[in-house]
């Protein structure tokens, strides 16, 4: 059997050669020692994922879990890792936080040190050695002696190298030929790029569609007659939890049907409820009709997949969009607008905007669709807000960034009650040189610290821009940072010319309209 060992020294190479060439073999070489059952674990840590995808494992459990020594030999195989965290994974219910940290906690006991690092990274997804999704399907690719547009396209149908490794690898070109858009049988949604602003957006695509981009669920829905079923963005059955959802499809008239679009909950007046509350309908399996009807789904599809016996993936956007129009009713298709004139593309932007959406997506009117793929041939043009906000704390960073202070807590002005609010964190939008100022300069504010987090006087301020905010029990405020980045610091104001708590809550009110209750502190 596989050691882990031998995962942690390729993923060591690889992130010591530069060269992509050399990474892909390095990677290839391994997998060609692999057994069947172990080809996809493989695959998946070195692409810095698990199988069981997140498990809700953070840095505390991880410090908390990690002994003081380590093992000097390697004992732990790759089974062994996978059991563990498919068993932490469904330990669910009373005690079950006592019983997932034994179950770390024993995993990391017969890990020697160079395995607790690379397994602390992998599940808190920050192992940046290189081998990332594309450079997987390369590697697997170069292993199993296909091609590489072969191994991708697989890749992106199934969901991910990690499903499909394992088949490239014993069945050849013969097994990745079941790998075909079909119904049922979910697809990685394509994923976009971000763009700074809609002038950008359209000096890089020209004419282009442009969509409202909504803060919902993605959801691929699947027809075929009668039966339909619900996909989420990680290829989850949600079925039961919206039959408004399937109730839409099945009035729709092609036989068949995969369809890509967004579902949200929204208000009586049309604006839409925050994120985290849409997001309830889909975690909540008892008395669905009854959720239905405190919390209606509406549902707006932008994208056909495939139409009757038409596979679309491989149409340009415009046919796509075409199918699209003449299939559905205009009151379930999202909002679209095909320009190439930046004032008609800024005033759809800011429509979008007004009525409490995240801004637009800007969609080129070639090419297919790229399951899977972060492609530049869709844009996102987010609104974003900006903050002066007070570092609190910072915790060391890990791996490149190890022996600098990273991860900021952020403070909003208590203007009422005197402090500062923690509404979050970030690690996001640092340079190298910013990291080395800032820990110089935290560090001489340290008032005191714990294993992992310098607590500082409340005198930097840092310029902060986030998407939205979001209710929170977890911080005293009631609210919380959406993606937030740092934009820089202001070393020319003073902690108490930041931005208030109540300018915070304003901000929240907004997103959504009047009708959004604003948690109090």
């Amino acid at each position: 059997m596989t050691l882990l060992a031998d995962i942690v020294a390729t993923s060591q190479a690889v992130a010591q050669t530069a060269s992509r060439r050399a990474k892909a073999n390095a990677i290839a070489q391994t997998l060609r020692k692999l057994a069947h059952d172990e080809i996809d674990i493989a695959v998946a840590y070195l692409a810095g994922e698990i199988p069981q995808g997140k498990i809700g494992i953070g840095w505390a459990a991880i410090r908390d879990a990690r002994p003081p020594g380590a093992m000097q030999a390697p004992v732990l195989t790759l089974h062994d890792v996978d059991r563990t965290l498919g068993a932490i994974a469904n330990t669910i219910g009373r005690g079950s936080a006592n019983a997932r940290s034994e179950q770390l906690r024993a995993l990391f006991t017969r890990a020697t040190h160079d395995e607790q690092d690379f397994l602390a990274r992998l599940l808190i997804g920050e192992l940046r050695q290189g081998a990332l999704e594309g450079l997987m399907i390369e590697g697997v690719a170069t292993a199993a002696g296909l091609a590489v547009a072969d191994v991708r396209r697989a890749a992106m149908i199934a969901g991910g190298i990690g499903r499909i490794a394992a088949t490239a690898m014993t069945e050849g070109a013969a097994g990745l030929a079941r790998y075909s858009i079909a119904m049922f049988q979910p697809l990685a949604p394509m994923l976009a790029q971000p763009a700074d602003d809609m002038e950008q957006a359209m000096q890089s695509l020209g004419a282009a569609a442009l969509e409202w981009k909504m803060d919902g669920a993605r959801v691929q829905v699947h027809k075929s007659g009668d039966e339909v079923r619900i996909y989420t963005r990680s290829l989850n059955d949600v079925t039961a939890v919206a039959p408004e959802i399937v109730e839409v499809a099945r009035a729709l008239p092609a036989a068949q049907l995969i369809l890509d679009g967004e579902a949200i909950a929204l208000n009586p007046d049309r604006s839409p409820h925050p994120f985290q509350v849409t997001m309830r309908r889909f975690g909540r399996t008892l008395d669905v009709e009854r959720e239905r009807a405190a919390l209606p789904l509406s549902v707006f599809f932008f994208d056909c997949l495939r139409r009757d016996a038409q596979d679309l993936l491989g149409q340009p956007a415009q046919a796509r969009f075409e199918a699209l129009a003449q299939t559905l009713p205009s009151s379930v298709l999202m909002p679209r607008l095909v320009t190439d004139n930046i004032e008609h593309a800024q005033a759809f932007y800011d429509e979008a905007v007004a009525r409490g959406h995240e801004g637009v997506m800007a969609k080129a009117l070639t090419g297919g669709y790229e399951p899977g793929a972060r492609s530049a041939l869709w844009l996102k043009v987010k609104r974003a807000h900006t903050l002066d906000l007070v570092v609190l704390a910072a915790e060391w960073g890990h791996g490149r960034r190890h022996g600098w202070l990273s991860n900021l807590h952020l403070g909003a002005r208590d203007a009422e009650h005197g402090g500062f609010v923690m509404l979050g964190k970030t690690f996001k939008g640092m340079t190298d040189a910013m990291l080395e100022w800032q820990t110089s300069e935290l560090l001489a504010r340290e008032t005191h610290r714990d294993d992992w987090t310098v607590y500082v006087r409340p005198e930097l301020v840092v310029e902060i821009t986030f998407n939205d905010l979001q209710a929170s029990p977890r911080y005293p405020g009631g609210l919380a940072l959406r993606f937030a980045r740092v934009k820089g610091y202001r070393p020319d104001k003073k902690a108490d010319e930041a931005d208030t708590l109540e300018t915070v809550r304003r901000i929240y009110a907004s997103q959504s309209g009047s009708t959004t209750r604003v948690p109090a502190a």
